[in-house]
């Protein structure tokens, strides 16, 4: 890849980034398109958010991902927000348009758009059950409610939390159809003859010795589980394989929402298939 003075600049603002695998498919795509454009990690500190944001306009970047912990935080540097990020209050796409700033949020798209494109999965009508409350979760049941799922059970340690999502998705998408499910009722059986898709949003499978918060025995029948961790095959993962049930790891999600980011950059079609074929050979 060669850079000049003319090569447009996009990147990832995290606190720690030095994980990310962003720029292994945003420069393989890139580099296919023969667009002359980099893609660069940018580890910046809490306390620096607001400068890093000021960065993009003076150095003319094209745009950024933002990730955590800066999600939030970058709202009120922005020029505009995109209305589904105005709605979860969070931003993880930022785009330069003649020093204009625009924040958008692709992790719900991402998520609907990986089921579909990678495995033929649709989720209108579905009964859903998601581990998690946290900022993922927000995304993804966002999602899930705009594609008219039949219902969507919640599950987190702290049901505190649960029954505030539970209340997010009503005053903002006016949808009614979520139960909060208490944590020590998670593995109750009658809940999960109807379930078809499973959603682990949580941080839970990302270590070794993580347990399997989901009994085996409830992975059955055509159930579909979505895991958004990443770094490794989880416990669940390998349950639901061992079980011949069709499942997606995190990378599928990253990807697709990297693709959306890589799109509104570029005006472009983004190569999923090379962007995949990037990470997973």
């Amino acid at each position: 890849m060669k850079i000049t003075g003319k090569t447009r600049i996009t990147g990832v603002f995290g606190y720690p980034v030095g994980h990310s695998l962003s720029p292994l498919f945003q420069n393989a795509a890139f580099e296919y398109l023969k667009l002359d454009c980099v893609y660069i990690p940018m580890e910046v500190a809490p306390e620096e958010i607001g400068k890093a944001i000021e960065g993009i306009r003076a150095l003319n970047f094209a745009g950024v991902n933002i990730t955590i912990p800066h999600k939030r935080a970058v709202l009120k540097y922005l020029d505009g927000i995109d209305e589904e990020a105005k709605l979860l209050g969070a931003v993880n796409t930022v785009v330069n348009k003649n020093g204009k700033l625009k924040g958008y949020t692709t992790d719900g798209s991402g998520f609907t758009r990986s089921l579909k494109e990678s495995c033929g999965f649709t989720i209108r009508g579905k009964k859903v059950f998601i581990l998690g409350s946290g900022g993922s979760s927000y995304a993804i049941s966002g999602a899930l409610a705009k594609g008219k799922v039949s219902r969507i059970y919640i599950c987190n340690r702290t049901e505190k939390k649960a029954i505030l999502l539970k209340r997010h998705l009503f005053k903002n998408l006016g949808y009614k159809s979520v139960e909060v499910v208490p944590f020590g009722e998670r593995n109750d059986k009658k809940i999960w003859l109807d379930i078809q898709l499973l959603i682990n949003t949580t941080s839970v499978g990302m270590k070794k010795g993580d347990p399997l918060l989901i009994d085996s025995e409830n992975l059955a029948g055509d159930k579909f589980v979505y895991d958004i961790v990443y770094n490794r095959k989880t416990e669940l993962l390998k349950a639901a394989e061992k079980k011949g049930l069709r499942c997606l790891d995190g990378l599928s999600m990253l990807i697709y929402q990297g693709a959306i980011s890589f799109e509104l950059w570029t005006g472009k079609t983004a190569p999923v298939e090379v962007m995949k074929r990037s990470v997973y050979l």
